[in-house]
């Protein structure tokens, strides 16, 4: 369990736990004919197949309580891209393509401009990732919703769709130790670890701009959306160069490696922006605590060959700038390692 983490409100241990608890239910859905689900559980999407050579991958997630800022300092044009990235960048994983995404927006009360202004987000962020959103669903339930401040509050999720051959899968099976691991820079803290990020920062202000954000406020940094990696990676499945394994770098940092199978050795991390050096500081949280539950700079990580890591790192860094080599898998199954830090982590 992350003690700074848990300390905020958030103890994973204990979310682990319910999860399981929620999972063992579901699994005993009795339907009466063979499942479709092609994968087991703790992939990044779920994969059903509806032919003999195609499967839909399904995805769901939210933006958290990133939201809580976006109240507070009034900025709500970019939470719709942290919708979009966060179920986009899952669903990709698998190796699917997403095609359509459909958003939950749950209102304390209706405000036409505030809906608008958190509509061009989720615009930008489908147009990113070349997904549409043909419908949606919009709630007003100010029993269950209280703002920051109210009665401006609000809740957005959403659940995206994409299509993958059954042949085409990305499981992680494929990777073996030797494997080259190519990291792709995130943009800071994307949407994850909030609670702990606004209990170290938020007392500094929103519109305060320590000298570590190099003229950047607080409410800059916490607001910084989440990059959509898959333009990019689709290009890399389309490319010829096998792909082994796919990976969305988010709550749980780089541990979320460990879905895939296998262990990792981080030998050469991409740069740490100071948006977490800053919450380690402020918060005294420790190194190994900060790379357990952030991103740490790295956002995705594709796994190929080791023999065409250049060719895939060239085409990777031509999308998203800093792109490469991070590290290579091993054979210590179970554990990530990061210089002078070895991390184990229970992910769902």
């Amino acid at each position: 369990m992350s003690d700074a983490y848990a300390a905020a409100g958030v103890d994973t241990d204990k979310a682990d736990e319910g999860v399981g608890a929620l999972v063992g239910v579901l699994r005993s859905i009795e339907l009466g004919r063979p499942s479709r689900s092609v994968l087991g559980g703790g992939h990044y999407a779920a994969v059903l197949k509806v032919s003999d050579d195609l499967g839909i991958a399904i995805g769901t997630d939210g933006v958290g309580s990133k939201l809580v800022v976006a109240e507070q300092a009034d900025r709500l044009e970019t939470v719709g891209i942290d919708c979009v990235a966060m179920n986009v960048n899952d669903v990709v994983c698998v190796g699917a393509e997403p095609i359509a995404l459909v958003d939950y927006l749950a209102v304390e009360e209706v405000d036409a401009s505030r809906l608008a202004r958190i509509g061009q987000g989720l615009k930008a962020g489908a147009q990113a990732a070349g997904c549409e959103v043909p419908g949606g669903e919009l709630a007003v339930v100010p029993e269950l919703i209280r703002g920051h401040p109210s009665p401006h509050g609000f809740d957005l999720c959403a659940t995206c769709i994409g299509t993958v051959r059954l042949d085409a899968i990305v499981t992680g099976e494929a990777i073996r130790p030797g494997d080259a691991l190519i990291g792709l820079p995130s943009s800071g803290l994307h949407s994850n670890g909030y609670t702990l990020a606004r209990r170290a920062l938020e007392p500094l202000g929103l519109d305060a701009a320590p000298p570590e954000l190099g003229g950047a406020t607080i409410a800059d940094a916490l607001l910084e959306p989440t990059v959509i990696y898959v333009r990019a990676v689709l290009e890399l499945l389309r490319s010829g160069i096998p792909v082994h394994g796919l990976a969305h770098i988010t709550g749980g940092g780089l541990t979320n490696l460990l879905r895939l199978g296998g262990g990792y050795a981080i030998e050469d991390p991409l740069p740490v922006p100071p948006v977490f050096d800053l919450v380690a500081r402020e918060q005294d949280v420790s190194p190994a605590e900060m790379w357990e539950v952030f991103n740490m700079g790295c956002g995705f990580v594709c796994v190929v060959p080791e023999d065409r890591a250049d060719e895939a790192t060239a085409l990777l860094a031509a999308h998203h700038e800093g792109s490469r080599r991070i590290g290579t898998a091993t054979a210590q199954a179970g554990t990530v390692t990061v210089p002078s830090l070895a991390l184990r982590y229970p992910l769902r």
